[in-house]
């Protein structure tokens, strides 16, 4: 089969970043960013803080295939770094600053990172790691207060210095649309993490795939031209989700945070008119339990969940504050995101609890996505909502393996489905949901349990704040379900944990799951610990349940 033929003349058209840029510099040049309150510009400004970027990274040699590193907090300079570094085709690592000095060394080692950009909060991990460095070889900083910090070896200079010296002019180059734009590394609970990579193309059909999806919808969880865009998601995770491309590509208002404070999350949500952000269950919470939080206005924000499970219990009380709250799927690996939990015009009509189902479902494929549950010889299990297996999935913008780990690319795409490790299944209508992890399953008496069942049903409880369930090791039963309790301050030593436990015996049994998940214990805890994306750390639940326990 022949390819359709071309007249010399005719442009062959690459999908590369910069492209995205071409729209709200046509139809929205004057629309705002602001970082925090406090720095505001357009897109004209943009733009051209774009090219001096370009130019200062020009200047200390970081050309085609170099990697630049960033450790910021969620901002107008990232959001820049975003484009122009990938725009020279160089690649940018999104740095986790959450996890460990050593951890963060791994990955910038890992990485082979030439360059370094760092804010000066994280000068005393960088100073603490700097002799081990192998690859970076310039830094430069960032300072956004007047403190006295000594300024890094290696330091090129101060980054607003810096781009106030640079030109406003870069000829970004066209090259292969499928030029490696991106890479950041894993949070996985074992061992060290694992890079993962996308090229220009990716980035450029998820962006296009997340408009479509959004676009769509007809009233509920609408993204459109006027909407006010905020990240409540790092983004030095999955290119915060690839929202910060989409926001860009539609010419909305942008508001940067920062480091997240609640209040000032709640005054930005306030006067900026925020309506359309995104974050984990812990971190809205967080929010919705500020002291301010009392006084703002939630109303006509729409947020999506990810990350974690979303219990109905949240979607509810979402509801009653004026938010529409709805689930998004996907992980690192997937750029990421996969699904959305969009309701229909007839299950608007329906009660708050009705909506709760379906908004805490892990949502419909967006378009381009094959999505299948395979069961353990890998064939595609019934889409009746009850049958259970493996997500896998295709599209056109999943990594395409791990840095430097054969192995682990080639158990990642195994059958040539990427290979999720999730638990799921999909109804008659089409929505996925995730029931559990494969890590995470509980077996007690020969039988599976699922420990995000177990979570929803108890997390309907009043007094609960916050819910982990784990299997620990059982003489009888192999495993045993035991549930990690967080209480709200309100309840403590008002409630037992036998009443919470005969409490949630009975509603296992009115839901009619696995009778095994009867035996389930009962222990409050102090804390929950969490993963650096703000995700349970199940794994560090298991080695020691007791050493959290009041």
């Amino acid at each position: 089969m022949g390819t359709i033929p071309r007249t010399p003349s005719a442009y062959q058209y690459p999908l590369l970043i910069k492209q995205l840029l071409l729209s709200p510099l046509a139809t929205a040049p004057d629309r705002e960013i602001t970082y925090q309150g406090k720095v505001r510009y357009n897109y004209r400004t943009l733009n051209s803080r774009i090219a001096k970027l370009a130019n200062v990274l020009s200047q200390y040699g970081i050309n085609s295939g170099k990697t630049v590193a960033v450790m910021d907090w969620d901002s107008h300079r990232y959001l820049e770094a975003f484009f122009a570094v990938p725009m020279m085709g160089a690649i940018l690592q999104t740095v986790n600053v959450r996890l460990s000095p050593d951890q963060i060394l791994y990955t910038l080692n890992h990485a082979e990172a030439d360059l370094l950009i760092v804010n000066s909060e994280f000068f005393a991990v960088l100073k603490e790691i700097a002799p081990k460095l192998k690859t970076v070889k310039t830094i430069i900083a960032i300072k956004e207060d007047e403190s006295n910090l000594p300024i890094p070896e290696n330091c090129l200079g101060e980054f607003e210095d810096l781009m106030a010296k640079a030109s406003e002019k870069f000829e970004f180059p066209d090259f292969d649309e499928n030029t490696q734009a991106t890479t950041f590394y894993t949070t996985g609970t074992t061992g060290d993490p694992k890079g993962v990579y996308f090229s220009h193309r990716q980035l450029v059909l998820h962006t296009l795939g997340c408009a479509a999806a959004l676009g769509g919808a007809k009233e509920q969880g609408h993204l459109h031209r006027e909407d006010v865009y905020m990240p409540i998601t790092p983004m030095f995770h999955v290119h915060a989700w690839g929202f910060p491309y989409l926001a860009t590509m539609m010419g909305l208002k942008q508001v940067y945070p920062g480091r997240y404070q609640p209040d000032l999350i709640c005054k930005l949500i306030a006067e900026e008119g925020v309506s359309f952000s995104h974050c984990v269950p812990t971190i809205l919470h967080m929010i919705l339990s500020s002291p301010n939080a009392s006084t703002t206005d939630f109303s006509g924000w729409k947020i999506v969940i990810g990350g974690s499970a979303m219990s109905e219990t949240m979607a509810v009380n979402a509801q009653k504050r004026g938010i529409d709250l709805f689930t998004g799927y996907g992980m690192s690996e997937t750029c990421p995101v996969l699904t959305l939990a969009h309701l229909s015009s007839r299950d608007l009509e329906e009660s708050s609890e009705h909506q709760a189902l379906i908004r805490s479902k892990t949502g419909l494929p967006l378009p381009l996505v094959d999505l299948k549950i395979m069961d353990e010889h890998f064939k595609e299990v019934a889409h009746d909502g009850k049958a259970t297996g493996e997500v896998v999935v295709r599209s056109p913008w999943l990594t395409q393996g791990y840095i430097k780990a054969p192995e682990a690319s080639e158990e990642l795409w195994e059958n040539g489905y990427l290979h999720t490790s999730d638990i799921g299944n999909i109804d008659q209508r089409g929505y996925l949901k995730v029931t559990d992890r494969i890590k995470d399953v509980i077996k007690t008496g020969g039988e599976w349990t699922s420990s995000l069942q177990l979570e929803e049903i108890i997390s309907k409880h009043e007094s609960v704040q916050e819910i982990a369930v784990i299997g620990i090791p059982d003489t009888k039963w192999g495993e045993r379900p035991l549930a990690l309790i967080l209480l709200k301050p309100e309840y403590v030593e008002k409630i037992t944990e036998h009443g919470l436990r005969n409490y949630a015996a009975k509603a296992i049994e009115t839901a009619g799951i696995s009778r095994y998940g009867v035996l389930l214990q009962v222990r409050f805890v102090k804390t929950l610990p969490k993963t650096s994306v703000g995700k349970m750390n199940k794994r560090l639940m298991r080695a020691d349940p007791d050493a959290l326990c009041l």
